[in-house]
């Protein structure tokens, strides 16, 4: 089934425009434009308290906007909320079920709730609970699932009336890997059938493989945006590795490179550990030069590579803090025996 609730001719699922929101002296968003295209999935990155979730709780009619504009699947979001309300999906950052009913029922529910008929609402709660591994629950109350579980047919009940429009809230915090791998294999299915995906995470391995285009809040404004590879561009251009196949050589590399001005501001650096050199560059031109150049000495080179800045290095960049990357890893070790139950 693929979703067809955005006006034909409309290019972006998502289009605001000078978002503001206060909370008290605290101004949550300060002026955010953000386009989201059809069909992708653009990935909001910030710090805690940049302003991420509400933004979400904006665009999904939970919070009214102090000023500007915002439309979503061609609805405007403070003048038609209710149909809005009726083409997007949510996943926030807490699990949010019926604990009282069976993780069956809560599926079934939502399907009616979205004008699903009985017959559909059934097989989709159904698909839903195989997709994200709860076919054997699925009579249970939540109130009896662990923390992962109820994680999880969180997001089945998001996803369950193929919204137009996902929001995801931070989607994977402390879920293990088996269960990050399952949310987005969904997420990417459901990119294929047509709906938009907006995604906010701190996670960079998260923003990698989900997102077609990344913007970066912090202090409730866009400070940067654009593809993957245009913000790591952005940020500080490439590096060339090479390898010689002495590694004796490798101080004499250093020495060639910057009496050839060909170092660049951040000069060339050995890597006795590594074996090679590394050299920022700017251009093409700059990699044949320094490669030329080692030639001339005699320096027999065993292999070169270039690599751009990791994701992780842009956040850094441009927010000046820490991404959760590592700390991701540690909080899904840590959570792996309750979420795995």
């Amino acid at each position: 089934m693929k979703r067809t609730d955005i006006p034909n001719g409309t290019e972006n699922a998502v289009e605001v425009r000078g978002l503001v929101k206060h909370f008290g002296e605290t101004k949550a968003l300060d002026g955010v434009d953000l386009d989201v295209r059809r069909g992708t999935v653009l990935g909001v990155l910030g710090p805690n308290g940049a302003g991420k979730t509400t933004l979400v709780r904006c665009l999904s009619t939970l919070l009214r906007p102090d000023a500007g504009t915002a439309r979503v699947a061609g609805y405007d979001v403070l003048a038609q909320p209710r149909q809005l309300r009726r083409v997007i999906g949510l996943t926030g950052q807490y699990a949010s079920v019926d604990e009282k009913l069976s993780g069956r029922e809560n599926l079934y529910m939502i399907g009616r709730l979205l004008d699903l008929s009985r017959k559909d609402a059934r097989r989709r709660a159904d698909e839903m609970l195989e997709r994200f591994s709860l076919t054997e629950a699925a009579k249970r109350p939540a109130g009896q699932y662990s923390g992962g579980m109820r994680r999880r047919l969180d997001l089945a009940a998001s996803m369950i009336g193929h919204p137009a429009v996902l929001y995801l809230d931070e989607p994977t915090t402390g879920l293990d890997p088996r269960t990050r791998n399952e949310v987005w294999a969904e997420v990417q299915r459901m990119v294929t059938e047509g709906s938009t995906v907006l995604l906010t995470t701190q996670y960079m391995e998260e923003a990698e493989q989900l997102a077609h285009e990344l913007t970066v809040v912090d202090r409730g404004r866009v400070i940067a945006e654009g593809r993957v590879d245009e913000l790591k561009a952005k940020v500080g251009g490439r590096t060339l590795q090479v390898r010689p196949a002495e590694p004796a050589d490798l101080a004499r590399m250093v020495d060639a490179i910057g009496r050839a001005g060909l170092d660049g501001i951040a000069g060339a650096t050995a890597d006795p550990a590594e074996g090679v050199v590394n050299v920022p560059i700017v251009s093409d031109e700059q990699l044949t030069a320094v490669v030329a150049l080692l030639s001339s000495h005699g320096i027999t080179l065993a292999g070169i590579s270039t690599h751009l800045p990791s994701l992780d290095e842009v956040f850094l960049a441009v927010t000046g803090q820490k991404t959760s990357a590592a700390p991701a890893a540690q909080a899904n070790t840590d959570a792996f025996q309750e979420v795995a139950a």
